[in-house]
């Protein structure tokens, strides 16, 4: 009987173990960058010549809601834009960043999720570019 329990005792330890130790290698592995993102971060992120956030925050957001997203925050100051749309019975979640790069130019990055999954389909990313190239093109002529 008393080995039975020393039995159930060890297994118990061991399965606590283990599952600390699996936790601990997955958080570990979140923060590890690799090429793929640093080459992914270059596909979602484009520069624009010109140095007037405020606009250009507005142009991303025109630019997101003609792609169908809903817009759910939107934050001048940390320069972020967060939208949603529904394609296919799943969710579509855009968040696109606005930065300073130098005096006359701006970074626009856009960081698009479906579902779950992160997209890296750079055709996405180029499709939002050419569409906010058109908005800022149409801004520029004062074209609503």
């Amino acid at each position: 009987m008393i080995k039975l329990k020393k039995y159930w005792v060890c297994c118990a330890v061991l399965f606590l173990v283990l599952g600390l130790f699996g936790c601990a290698s997955t958080a570990n592995k979140a923060f590890q960058t690799d090429e793929s993102q640093v080459q992914l971060r270059s596909i979602q992120t484009r520069a624009f010549d010109t140095s007037d956030k405020e606009k250009m925050m507005r142009t991303v957001i025109s630019t997101m809601q003609d792609l169908d997203f809903i817009i759910e925050k939107a934050d001048l100051t940390l320069g972020s834009v967060t939208g949603t749309k529904f394609t296919n019975n799943m969710v579509v979640t855009m968040t696109v960043t606005v930065r300073p790069r130098g005096e006359k130019q701006l970074l626009v990055r856009a960081n698009a999720q479906y579902g779950i999954k992160s997209v890296e389909d750079p055709e996405t990313y180029q499709d939002f570019f050419n569409a906010l190239g058109k908005s800022i093109f149409l801004t520029a002529q004062k074209v609503d």
